[in-house]
């Protein structure tokens, strides 16, 4: 090589020598031990002045929070590129993508659906046409359990919570007139997210969309199920069999779209610290990884397709820390635990939700700001995609009001505040670099415990998750009795909090006998010996070994609805019955 003007050449001649590397050590240790004489002097002042007693100085996961960090907090933790790096290149500590935001912001979402398919649907275009960039569904609470808006179990709650979607028909009108190849949808299903999946791939094929063309991301997060929310069907195993077989129908026909969305999101809103979210979430997503490997699977032919879902909580530094920590985390064990080689399934994505459990009833108003600053942890954080919550969602499902006001919060954040310019602004902080390291700490040793459990589901089948979520939960909520923990409107600055004088969304009782007359038009329309022969086909496939999927297609095409399909996997998989822990 012909040096350059300029250019340093290192030689054997002029690299350093052991006793110039000893004396740069020397010299860098003084200069800490200097640091560390420098930091007692200065915390013996400190300790003579009288604090505040009234509060806590600890995070909301009560984490104790130092009054100063340092050099020192980061020391033994490694260098700068093995620790950080660039954004977009292993480990993923700064970010998934090289260019973050200044190529593409992430994508603006509202959690909408209520009442019958033909109200969401209006409500979907309305969001669209304010500059929403991708649609994410919130079904009503029978069909989160699976159950037809015409089954005895549904009755009061049919579009409460959420809009009913019983069969392929009411998904054809949910999103008609909205080109399924041009948006983003995610759908919030667990127990019986296969079904939910083959009535939106059915659908799109009534618009003339393959499943090549999908984009989007279906929960089907069943341990997390197990662990916090409970919208189970079926069984552990039986229920990660369907999963695995979305992996891998996924894999091959709908390369675009995300199969899972692992969820520390109800884990973190059950009472979970940040740090249990963060560990729970993983420790779920390695055991995905590994059903898919035992499959057969190439884990490069579905990792990169999996897609993780956070909280974003009030404790400001401690969300972004978690971000930055669950992305170092995935990649390190993507590839040297999993043996992925292509660097898409290092790659952690994840969709961030602000903290509905930290809405409260007393002045709502004051959700919106709390909403804000959530928002900004999320994005400071490197989210890819974000909901706001509305104000009003801890009282009924949010107005077009409330709703608005969320997304324009998204965009006054993107579009005003700068934040979205750089990448990563908050790397090098002493203290987002010290939480982080602690937070990938703190999970790795939750990662060993679950291990010695015996895995998971074992872990889920002893109740040993759902303990600790109650546990972190009740500390929380004594601190909050007890004053510790002030929130605004609810133990202090409650003046105001009497009166409520917000609109809220109340869906009228007609709802329900117009979403049963439908169902009747369907059941008496439909062909019967299709929906027959449909129904027992998959059956005969759940009792072998065969990828479900097709089968629940046929199904769907058939028109046959949500219990139906249940109905008939359950007769061979039976139903979870929760043992009792406490």
């Amino acid at each position: 090589m012909i040096p350059k003007k300029g250019m340093v050449v290192m030689t054997v001649s002029n690299l350093p020598d052991a006793q110039e590397l000893a004396r740069q050590l020397e010299e860098k240790e003084a200069e800490l031990q200097r640091l560390r004489d420098e930091l007692g002097r200065w915390r013996a002042g400190w300790e003579r002045i009288p604090k505040r007693d009234e509060v806590l100085f600890s995070s909301i996961s009560g984490r104790e929070v130092e009054p100063l960090y340092t050099p020192l907090d980061l020391a033994g933790h490694g260098g700068y590129l093995d620790k950080l790096g660039f954004p977009g290149e292993y480990p993923f500590t700064r970010g998934p993508y090289t260019t973050m935001y200044r190529t593409r912001l992430w994508t603006m979402r509202q959690f909408a659906g209520f009442a019958t398919a033909e109200e969401t649907n209006r409500r979907y275009k309305y969001l669209l046409a304010n500059g929403q960039t991708g649609l994410s569904v919130a079904f009503d609470f029978p069909t989160l359990m699976g159950y037809d808006s015409d089954h005895p179990r549904s009755l009061g709650e049919v579009g409460v919570c959420g809009v009913a979607v019983s069969s392929l028909a009411d998904m054809e009108t949910l999103f008609e007139g909205i080109p399924l190849n041009e948006v983003s949808v995610s759908m919030t299903i667990n127990g019986p997210a296969i079904i939910l999946f083959a009535f939106y791939v059915a659908a799109a094929e009534k618009q003339g969309i393959g499943p090549e063309l999908l984009r989007g991301t279906v929960q089907n997060d069943i341990l997390k199920e197990y662990q916090a929310q409970h919208a189970w069907i079926y069984p552990p195993e039986p229920a990660l069999r369907l999963i695995v077989d979305m992996f891998e129908w996924c894999s091959r026909y709908a390369p675009k779209y995300n199969p899972i969305s692992i969820s520390g999101y109800h884990i973190r809103e059950a009472g979970a610290t940040a740090a249990e979210e963060l560990a729970f979430t993983l420790v779920n997503g390695f055991e995905y990884v590994r059903r898919g490997i035992a499959r057969g699977l190439d884990v490069d032919s579905f990792a990169p397709r999996l897609s993780f879902f956070f909280d974003v909580h009030n404790d400001f530094f401690e969300e972004v820390a978690k971000f930055r920590a669950a992305r170092r985390i995935w990649a390190r064990h993507m590839k040297e635990r999993f043996g992925a080689r292509n660097p898409e399934s290092w790659r952690l994505r994840t969709h961030a939700q602000t903290a509905g459990v930290s809405l409260t009833a007393q002045q709502p108003e004051n959700n919106i700001v709390r909403v804000a600053y959530q928002a900004l942890a999320a994005v400071l954080g490197g989210t890819q995609s974000l909901h706001t919550n509305s104000m009003d969602e801890t009282l009924a499902l949010p107005t077009e009001k409330a709703v608005r006001i969320a997304l324009r919060t998204q965009q006054i954040l993107a579009y005003e505040t700068g934040v979205a310019n750089t990448i990563d602004p908050l790397a090098g902080s002493y203290y987002v670099e010290a939480l982080t390291n602690q937070l990938e700490a703190e999970a790795e040793e939750i990662f060993r415990q679950v291990e010695e459990l015996g895995g998971v589901v074992r872990g889920i089948e002893e109740g040993w998750f759902q303990k600790r979520i109650a546990e972190s939960a009740l500390r929380q909520q004594r601190e909050i009795e007890a004053g510790l923990r002030k929130v605004v409107g609810v133990n202090d600055f409650t003046e105001g909090s009497e009166a409520i004088e917000i609109e809220t969304l109340k869906i009228p009782p007609e709802v329900e006998a117009k979403q049963r007359a439908r169902l009747a038009r369907l059941r008496a329309e439909r062909d019967p010996a299709r929906v027959a022969e449909a129904l027992a086909r998959l059956r005969t496939a759940a009792r072998g070994s065969e990828n479900l999927v097709e089968p629940i297609l046929d199904c769907a095409r058939a028109y046959c609805t949500l219990y139906e399909i249940r109905e008939a996997m359950e007769q061979v998989f039976g139903r979870y019955q929760e043992p009792i822990f406490f």
